[in-house]
């Protein structure tokens, strides 16, 4: 059903262009493609939001009519007679090989198309579709081109099925991080600075409580910090390759006639490290780690809350080893993964992603660094998907994805084995026979990086964060201000957690209020009783009430979320 779904999707993008052509004559079109879940069309016209109903509509009227879909392969000239006053579509035809093109014919309709498509629209469903909204698109996504408008539609095999999908977008949208971050006082994103984020205080205690448990695990398995420059000149990227593979995701600019870049990976200054003096097979091997900010040039259109940023703030770390040391300290990497995302309350999912076309050094290479990945995730029992031809310019990779509350799957930990950019650099440690030797270098996040996964936890949790997690943990509510001051003792007997009191001269109904909307764990209410019994009347998130307690039956509570 997969490949009929994609034809049908396909088939809608061709009717949404009849239809927009049919009410609006002069637009011109790019290209319409089915993608995941639905389709788009790129399209020059002034088109806004109210349109979207009548081409639906108009939409609707064509699939009654059960058009074909005929397709033709006629010469190049034909086609440009055809398309003359379609200035994206000759563009098209002229950089097409061969003497032939292949259009369809939908209706009056004629489009520039490979396919394939379904028989007629009979095949549609016309329940199970719906266009969703209009963005901007530049012209093959060059910013250098014009700006067309692209309308998304939205296509399944039943009423039903996109009536569930539309219900998940519902809910996606109350989890957006960007509207909780702000709802939440997490962070704030200004046009002064576009792709970097402002963090509030308590975005920054979510921050800081992640660094310091990602710490702990990597002390444990014996990693060192060092910290390294924001900038360079181009000639180290020029070494590692990054310049003639990545240089169009980079920040250059000139300081006194040198070219200088702004670092993208921390990878070439962790090899500096290294290199500063000489190292003995028995130092192997040496983990360095550093919470490597890095700057890419990401396209403006790309950019989207914490998940695509230009300013990135890794958990990066980089191992110096030997050749016999590959497969117990990847499988070390990947036990730490298993343990964060433990902790976190998330399954992680493995994937191979192996040598690209844009790859650097030799097959052979690529072909035993490829084999060494696969023996480990065959021994540890694990099983993984494949991403081919998605590994990175220097080596292949093992990625991890994980799914949120609403199965939407996220890229985030990274472990990639490297037998290149050691090479490169000329770095070197002396074996046990007294030669000299290249050690092998692996390059690992094990949550990627913080604005991503800050960014999917709130969305995965509805910004409910979990309790060792909350900027907030705890709020006392005095029910006046005669009761302010035992509020204070409370307070004082739960400092070992992030606790606030709650002083303004709202009702005790609307701190309440201000405290679920606030996603605060624990709301504990104390008046005349609670003082008299040394107790709170407390409230956990969700509208749990848990009634009146010890605070030491309490603290026992809260000892047990803590873990």
């Amino acid at each position: 059903m997969e490949e009929k779904l994609e034809k049908i999707r396909h088939s809608l993008s061709h009717i949404l262009a009849a239809s927009v052509k049919e009410l609006f004559p002069k637009a011109k079109f790019g290209i319409g493609p089915s993608i995941e879940n639905g389709f788009y069309y790129d399209i020059e016209e002034q088109l806004v939001e109210e349109d979207l109903k009548k081409i639906e509509k108009k939409m609707k009227e064509l699939i009654a009519k059960k058009i074909k879909f005929e397709q033709k392969e006629i010469s190049k000239d034909e086609a440009i007679k055809i398309f003359a006053d379609q200035p994206y579509k000759l563009e098209l035809i002229n950089e097409l090989p061969g003497d032939t093109v292949s259009i369809y014919t939908t209706k009056d309709f004629v489009d520039l198309c490979k396919g394939p498509h379904i028989a007629d629209t009979s095949e549609i469903n016309a329940k199970a579709f719906k266009l969703q909204k209009l963005a901007g698109a530049y012209w093959r996504g060059d910013e250098k081109n014009p700006m067309l408008t692209r309308v998304y539609g939205l296509a399944f095999e039943t009423e039903a099925e996109l009536e569930n999908y539309l219900k998940m977008l519902e809910e996606a949208e109350k989890r957006d991080h960007r509207k909780l971050g702000k709802e939440l006082d997490l962070f704030s994103f200004h046009p002064e600075a576009p792709g970097c984020v402002y963090w509030h205080e308590k975005g920054m205690i979510l921050w800081d409580e992640l660094e310091k448990f990602g710490q702990s695990i990597r002390k444990k398995y014996g990693y060192v910090k060092i910290k390294t420059p924001q900038i360079a000149k181009s000639g180290l990227w020029v070494t590692s390759g990054h310049w003639d593979h990545y240089k169009e995701d980079m920040f250059v600019f000139k300081v006194e006639e040198e070219t200088y870049c702004l670092k993208p990976m921390d990878c070439p200054f962790n090899i500096q490290i290294y290199q500063t003096k000489q190292r003995s097979y028995a130092e192997l091997p040496i983990r360095y780690t550093e919470i490597g900010r890095v700057m890419r040039n990401e396209k403006s259109g790309q950019l989207n809350g914490l998940f695509r940023v230009r300013e990135i703030t890794q958990d990066d770390s980089h191992i110096f080893l030997r050749e016999d040391q590959i497969e117990l300290e990847i499988s070390n990497l990947i036990k730490m993964v298993q343990e964060f995302y433990a902790a976190l309350g998330v399954v992680p999912k493995f994937f191979l992603s192996t040598r690209p076309d844009d790859f650097m050094g030799e097959i052979a290479t690529w072909d035993k660094a490829e084999a060494d990945l696969k023996k480990v995730l065959a021994d540890m029992s694990i099983e993984y998907g494949l991403k081919d031809k998605d590994g990175a310019f220097y080596g292949p990779k093992i990625d991890v994805n994980i799914s949120d509350a609403l199965g939407r799957s996220w890229q985030v930990a990274t472990i990639q084995l490297d037998f290149q950019l050691p090479s490169k650099f000329g770095c070197e440690y002396v074996d046990e026979t007294g030669q000299r030797k290249t050690p092998v270098m692996l390059h690992a996040a094990i949550f990627g990086s913080f604005e991503r996964m800050i960014g999917i936890l709130i969305e995965n949790y509805a910004g409910a964060l979990p309790f060792k997690l909350a900027p907030v943990q705890v709020r006392v509510i005095p029910v006046g201000e005669n009761f302010i001051t035992y509020a204070q003792e409370v307070a004082d007997k739960l400092k070992s957690y992030r606790v606030e009191i709650d002083k303004s001269n709202e009702t005790i109904g609307k701190k309440i209020r201000a405290g679920e909307m606030e996603k605060i764990p624990y709301l504990l209410v104390v008046g005349e009783r609670e003082a008299a019994n040394d107790t709170v009347s407390a409230r956990q998130h969700g509208k749990i009430d848990l009634g009146e307690m010890k605070i030491e039956d309490l603290i026992n509570k809260l000892t047990t979320e803590e873990k």
